[in-house]
């Protein structure tokens, strides 16, 4: 088996598997799908697709997801992440450009864990994260406000303000046995692990809420209203795939594959931390795109690591992919023998439990936390939140991917650039009196380019007073192009000027880019020297 793709299951299976052990599994796989299975119907609901396709997604995604995963007690399935995307490239789209959206997106999963980016996407900003998780949250919140007050509307605007403009300009049709059904869905979601935390409160509140609607012929609308009847069965469905328009498909299709990924990962590592392991973040990668290959031609939708169901898994006692696969099974006997029932259930008991998920998605208290730190996080979080719920998602992780790596450019520039007067001081304290005519300046991390243009203005101004500039690189761990093309147009001036540079404590990696880079040539090596107190008395020898 190639290292870069190790499932854990096989992993397991080598180690050998008790029966106690496939007894804990089975257990916790049975309580899983339970749990999946209000939540698979209710995320494909609010995505705008119909129910048996999150059930589809939470089967055959779940399945390959444990079978391949690099991860031992992972569950996969649909999220509620994805529904905001999922409803956007439904809107745009249709359905078959969700399909090969979702194709797209696990190809690039594919690809990531085969160029083992795995540990890349563990680098995304935690602001970035919670700005955009939050802004879902608001999202899903805002969209379940209809059939959580039983509003009578023929066409909910999919942007967020004009929505809100729709709600409140149709208050006038609310149905107060609406309401009544999904706070107590809310309630019983909420409060029922007081009871017990072995069956889930959203699986109780669905079965007793859509048994008392039935029976006293209550007034609101259900999943048969607006879905019509539940199919039983899972079967093939190829999209149709116009490969000119192939290219149309790739910013929907990034999005789903780096929030995949980002939320697969996340999950994994919250779930090493309550069993001591490790997953393989590749291989993880590599399962989460081969099921969203997969998915899609059975009909179903994105799908990824979920983090309240893995918790449950392990909570329960689940510690191999067994569990997960145990999973997937127990919701494909649900969806061939009861699925077709489900169609009774109240959109507004599904709106409760969707509400209480955007509640538990929302992070506020990350929010919060965040709003006391740093300028740059609260600005990095500010504008991924805005956008997300304004905008587009799409954009919101673009904008904030990039908004990110500019903020730690311009924050890695600021702490490197340090004043020739700290530094004459701080060298007059350790090695005594300056020679006349040296010059000191150090660089204090990368010598990237956004820091170049800052560092070799200094740099010039200091050697224009000095016979002698010693610069000390001994805090550079790399210089790129842009920095070695500056630093050779600075070296140049001040040698025309009379100026002598002296490099000091280059590291063996600098230095290689410095030979390369024809600067060792421009000075000559013997003034690139390896400590600051040889290349004082060089200073003063010249």
């Amino acid at each position: 088996m190639n290292k870069w793709f190790q499932p854990k299951l096989l992993t397991v299976l080598r180690q050998g598997y008790s029966s106690k052990q496939l007894s804990k599994d089975v257990f916790a796989g049975v309580i899983v799908g339970i749990v999946a299975l209000p939540l698979a119907i209710a995320f494909a609901v609010a995505s705008g697709v119909s129910p048996e396709k999150g059930l589809i997604t939470a089967v055959v995604a779940g399945l390959i997801i444990s079978a391949l995963g690099g991860s031992r007690v992972q569950i996969g399935g649909p999220t509620g992440a994805f529904i905001v995307i999922v409803f956007g490239i439904l809107e745009t789209y249709g359905l078959n450009g969700l399909l090969i959206s979702t194709i797209l997106a696990g190809l690039f999963l594919i690809a990531f864990g085969l160029f083992k980016l795995g540990s890349l996407l563990k680098f995304i900003p935690h602001p970035l994260i919670v700005g955009f998780t939050s802004g879902i949250a608001l999202v899903i919140f805002s969209t379940q406000i209809k059939d959580a007050l039983g509003l009578s509307i023929e066409h909910v605007p999919s942007e967020f303000l004009p929505k809100w403009g729709a709600y409140f300009s149709s208050l006038s049709t609310i149905n107060p046995w609406a309401i009544g059904i999904a706070l107590v869905t809310i309630l019983i979601t909420v409060e029922f692990k007081r009871v017990t935390s072995k069956i889930p409160g959203s699986f109780v509140a669905i079965i007793l809420i859509t048994l008392l609607v039935n029976i006293f012929k209550l007034p609101v609308t259900t999943i048969e209203t607006v879905f019509g009847d539940i199919p039983n069965k899972i079967q093939l469905t190829f999209p149709s795939i116009n490969l000119s328009e192939l290219s149309v498909y790739v910013a929907p299709a990034l999005t789903i594959a780096l929030l995949g990924g980002i939320e697969s990962l996340l999950s994994a590592v919250v779930s090493d931390g309550m069993i001591g392991g490790n997953h393989r973040s590749n291989t993880e990668l590599i399962a989460q795109g081969i099921a969203n290959v997969v998915t899609p031609l059975f009909g179903g939708i994105p799908a990824t690591g979920a983090i309240a169901r893995t918790a449950t898994n392990v909570k329960n006692g689940g510690r191999t992919p067994v569990a997960g696969i145990v999973h997937a099974l127990t919701l494909l006997l649900i969806m061939l023998f009861v699925g077709k029932w489900a169609k009774l259930i109240p959109m507004s008991c599904l709106a409760g439990i969707l509400i209480v998920v955007a509640y538990n998605m929302s992070e506020w208290r990350s929010f919060v936390g965040i709003l006391k730190g740093s300028g740059f996080d609260i600005l990095v979080l500010l504008v991924t939140f805005f956008l997300t719920v304004l905008v587009d998602l799409t954009y919101a992780i673009q904008i904030g991917v990039v908004l990110s790596a500019l903020l730690f450019m311009k924050r890695m520039a600021d702490n490197g650039n340090k004043s020739a007067m700290e530094l004459d001081s701080d060298v007059l304290e350790n090695f005594g009196t300056l020679p006349e005519g040296v010059g000191i300046y150090e660089i204090s991390g990368p010598f990237f380019f956004a820091s170049a243009k800052q560092y070799c203005s200094t740099l010039k101004t200091i050697g224009s007073r000095s016979k002698v500039l010693i610069i000390r690189m001994r805090h550079v761990p790399f210089i790129d192009a842009t920095g070695l093309n500056n630093l050779k147009s600075v070296i140049r001036e001040l040698k025309h000027g009379q100026t002598t540079v002296i490099l000091s404590g280059v590291n063996r990696d600098v230095l290689k880019d410095l030979e390369k880079g024809g600067i060792s040539e421009l000075l000559g090596k013997d003034m690139i020297l390896s400590s600051f107190d040889i290349a004082l008395k060089k200073a003063g020898e010249i």
